[in-house]
């Protein structure tokens, strides 16, 4: 039963995330920004080689990144009708003496929300639960999800999302050089390589040293996610980032769920998809929002209150959809 695993992911997921908490508030602000560099460009793309020489690849795996870019639309479109019907009806019914909350929902606040209800934080936590709750036999659902899903929308269409509702006048001349960074991304690259040579055979000795390192970057992603959580000093924004959380990782995953359930996607499958769906935001929306001064409060506070959340919803949707 996936019961059983729970106590098996949340042990490390604690565990490092809180080490890396600590190590956060004791080591200089630059820790976490070479530990981040070297896993972005060694140890995560390498990772992603070492599991998906291990991972099942079937002609149906295009169903993930269907569904990632399905969770994304219909997130931010479940933002863009909150934004237009529920928050001005809560305004005008509760925030009479609330001129504060109503100033923060500005244009700024907005494109926050949207990219906090869309795009989740599928690499660094997501790889990390799907190979504990699912296994490395169907990492490649995950891989395909974060890739082709998660990493385009955020940096593809998220950036487009900033240019329609942040400041223009900050990222106009920035949207075609997103596609830079894009591009040349380690993990991607790491995605092809993987695919390219994972049928090709190598000594015992370095499959399995490849493999231990694989698992000790997953140990230190989560260590990453701890410092990075320990240099969030804002949580203010509560009401909108508790409105994305609904979004993002109750609703979504969800209406998703269910219906890649009704259409017969089930079993690990649906499970290694689910959960990619119901990660919290992504640290790429903080990324954004700070690049093209936006609302970086919401997008703080919307992650760590999403990581502590995250600990509550893992054992409903293991229990809604465990058959």
């Amino acid at each position: 039963m996936p019961f059983d695993k729970l106590l098996a992911i949340y042990i490390p997921l604690l565990g490092w995330t809180g080490l890396g908490w600590i190590l956060g508030r004791l080591l200089p602000a630059q820790a976490p920004v070479a530990l981040g560099k070297f896993l972005f460009w060694i140890g995560v793309p390498i990772g992603i080689v070492a599991f998906l020489r291990h991972a099942l690849i079937s002609a149906s795996l295009w169903i993930a990144p269907m569904a990632a870019w399905a969770a994304i639309l219909l997130g931010g479109s479940l933002a863009w009708v909150w934004m237009q019907y529920g928050q001005p009806w809560i305004q005008q019914r509760f925030g009479k003496n609330r001129g504060g909350d109503r100033a923060r929902w500005n244009r700024k606040t907005q494109a926050s929300f949207l990219l906090t209800s869309m795009v989740g934080n599928t690499g660094y936590i997501g790889f990390q639960v799907s190979l504990a709750l699912v296994g490395s036999d169907y990492f490649a659902w995950a891989i395909f999800y974060d890739m082709l899903g998660s990493t385009l929308g955020a940096y593809g269409l998220g950036v487009m999302v900033v240019s329609q509702w942040g400041n223009p006048q900050a990222n106009e001349p920035n949207w075609q050089r997103s596609l830079i960074p894009l591009l040349t991304n380690p993990a991607l690259w790491g995605f092809g390589i993987g695919l390219a040579v994972r049928d090709i055979a190598i000594p015992p000795v370095a499959e399995a040293s490849l493999r231990g390192f694989a698992w000790g970057i997953v140990s230190l992603s989560l260590v990453l996610v701890g410092m990075r959580l320990s240099q969030l000093a804002s949580l203010k924004s509560i009401q909108p980032a508790a409105f994305s959380l609904s979004i993002k990782m109750l609703l979504v995953p969800l209406v998703i769920g269910s219906g890649l359930w009704i259409l017969g996607v089930q079993g690990l499958v649906h499970r290694a998809i689910l959960l990619q769906m119901a990660m919290p935001p992504a640290f790429a929306t903080l990324v954004i929002s700070e690049a093209y001064d936006l609302d970086s409060e919401l997008a703080v506070t919307a992650i760590a209150i999403g990581s502590l959340t995250l600990l509550l919803t893992l054992p409903l949707w293991l229990w809604l959809f465990g058959g």
